[in-house]
């Protein structure tokens, strides 16, 4: 698999432009910077977090970067959701390969500023051996309402 089937409709839908980057077979979206030969601060991170109640945010940094709970808006609701939970979300991609096209897949999404501050950015394809390359005005237009919002620490 190239892409995942719901990746490869948005960008259709959104006339990007981009292209794929194939990398060896990697399990972190920090591996996939290393093995990539991509520098991590423009390889996006996605974090599927929730509310107890049914409710899902996708949190996108850079690889480089960790998650800091507190600084999610209504920081004492989120949890990071299981691993286990997400097969349903991302029923196209590969366990552990979710893009960080949260809206696409029906998701609310914050994205860091460290990472809308890169030129260019890497998406994960939906599978561990591939990313999207995109502008990040590209980028941004697959995910218009995308909250900007610091994140990481």
């Amino acid at each position: 698999m190239r892409m995942a089937r719901t990746v490869q409709r948005s960008l259709e839908e959104a006339r990007c432009e981009f292209d794929v980057v194939s990398h060896p077979h990697s399990a972190s979206s920090l591996e996939t910077a290393r093995v990539a030969g991509i520098p991590a601060e423009r390889v996006a991170k996605s974090v599927i977090l929730d509310d107890h109640h049914g409710h899902y945010l996708m949190a996108v940094l850079p690889a480089s970067r960790h998650l800091d709970l507190t600084k999610v808006r209504g920081s004492g609701e989120w949890q990071v959701t299981r691993e286990s939970t997400l097969a349903h979300l991302f029923n196209d991609c590969e366990r552990g390969a979710v893009p960080a096209l949260g809206e696409s897949y029906g998701l609310d999404m914050v994205i860091d500023p460290m990472l809308t501050r890169q030129k260019e950015i890497y998406v994960e394809a939906g599978n561990h051996n591939n990313l999207v390359h995109l502008s990040m005005d590209q980028y941004l237009k697959m995910v218009p309402h995308a909250e900007v919002c610091e994140l990481s620490q």
